[in-house]
């Protein structure tokens, strides 16, 4: 059972990822603001992130850069995100992401990712 961390400001959302998610036999920390995030980080070994951009106190962008440098070991990061600007994703990928996955999107393209992702030897 892998943990992934969901650093999401919708309820609705997080709950639909959840549920895919859970249902493929992950265990889910969900954080609906991302002054937490760097809690949780700093306490708890994560195989995975899922980060908004637009988040409550902390942006995704600086959650990014906050797990790269100070993380012990390599955790993927996939970006959700209705900030579809070039500029923004191509920041993303420059501060670290894995991944970058335009809102709405599919629960089981979701999936997919986060498997391929975890799959991977970091």
């Amino acid at each position: 059972m892998k943990k992934i961390l969901i650093a999401e400001d919708d309820e609705l959302l997080i709950k639909l990822v959840q549920i895919r998610l859970e249902k493929d036999g992950h265990e889910i920390i969900p954080v609906i603001n991302g002054a937490e995030v760097m809690k949780i980080i700093d306490t708890t070994d994560i195989d995975l992130v899922l980060t908004d951009i637009m988040m409550p106190y902390t942006t995704g962008l600086e959650i990014i850069s906050y797990i790269r440098a100070n993380s012990k070991r390599y955790i993927p990061i996939i970006v959700l995100s209705n900030m579809a600007l070039e500029s923004t994703i191509l920041e993303a990928f420059s501060l670290g992401a894995d991944d970058f996955i335009n809102k709405p999107f599919s629960p089981n393209e979701l999936s997919v990712r986060v498997k391929r992702l975890l799959a991977r030897n970091f």
